[in-house]
């Protein structure tokens, strides 16, 4: 393959399609209009298929391939798994999925397998360490970009439960420097970095390296070029079985952290809860019921009886 994209930086297809349209002939036209239409599953078809699908040769779908820099359907098909492993939502295969209650099987494998994947990786005594960091910091900042800020602010969510001075940056519509400019060797930086992160990111790790805060970075395994920049680095795999991520490996993950650093300050964290739930409860912010009292929150090892 002489010009195919390799990398997240590099044209896709659909970008090389636009750029020389207007050199096409008509009858690739039509298959490259085809493509476009067509740009999140277009990889489940063959050579022959879309040029049935787009009414011309297969001569004219290999010529166009040509044009575009592919030497085979082969690098096409290459090419889109490229895409789709730099987080592009392509349907790479068509019966990825399966049928019926085989959805379901194919779906819990791969959700198991993503997150065995994450906590082998993990080992306790690294986990271990980033629990006590978390118990121990004066200022936690938890930073999160496009798909990655939702499970930041749930990570926020569950910390600021057990302790207090934890923040989520950048606030909507505010810069990120004022959140970071006095962070220092007693603070821990979380930084959620899934792919397709925003262009400045690399500059973000740089800086934090450079700085005195401890900081913990969770993202896919096409982050690892940052591991050495950070204190701990925890891959969180996102391959489903078709085109878009899944992110429950992550979540799982926040989980833990947060329990265990509830467990690990279990007096701070009772008072803490105790006093939250009186606020909800004189601001009528959640249903009575769904108030927990603290007494749920045992120090029970497993295994031991109540």
């Amino acid at each position: 393959m002489s010009a195919t994209p390799e990398s997240p930086a590099s044209q896709h297809i659909g970008q090389l399609i636009r750029q020389r349209f207007e050199t096409l002939t008509p009858h690739e036209r039509r298959v490259a209009t085809f493509i476009l239409d067509h740009f999140d599953d277009f990889a489940v078809y063959n050579a022959a298929e879309l040029a049935r699908l787009s009414g011309v040769s297969k001569a004219t779908v290999t010529r166009l391939f040509k044009r575009l820099g592919f030497e085979s359907f082969r690098d096409v098909r290459e090419h889109a798994r490229t895409l789709r492993n730099h987080g592009v939502p392509l349907v790479t295969d068509a019966a990825a999925m399966g049928q019926g209650l085989e959805r379901f099987t194919r779906h819990f494998e791969r959700e198991r397998h993503n997150l065995h994947r994450c906590l082998e990786a993990l080992g306790a005594r690294t986990f271990d360490a980033l629990v006590d960091a978390l118990d121990r910091a004066r200022r936690v900042v938890v930073i999160g970009y496009r798909n990655a800020y939702p499970v930041a602010l749930h990570l926020r969510q569950q910390l600021i439960q057990a302790r207090e001075g934890v923040a989520l940056a950048p606030q909507p519509g505010q810069s990120l420097g004022e959140e970071i400019a006095a962070l220092d060797e007693r603070d821990l930086v979380i930084v959620m970095g899934f792919r397709r992160r925003p262009r400045h990111f690399a500059a973000l790790i740089e800086m934090l390296a450079a700085g005195s805060a401890a900081s913990l970075l969770i993202a896919d395994p096409g982050a690892g070029r940052y591991r050495e920049q950070v204190r701990w680095f925890i891959e969180c795999p996102l391959e489903s079985v078709s085109a878009f991520d899944s992110y429950a490996s992550a979540m799982s993950l926040v989980n833990l952290i947060a329990n265990a650093l509830l467990h690990q300050r279990l007096a701070e964290g009772r008072a803490r809860i105790q006093q939250l739930n009186e606020l909800y409860g004189a601001l009528d912010e959640i249903e009575p019921g769904a108030i927990m009292p603290t007494t749920t929150i045992t120090d029970h090892k497993p295994g031991e009886s109540s």
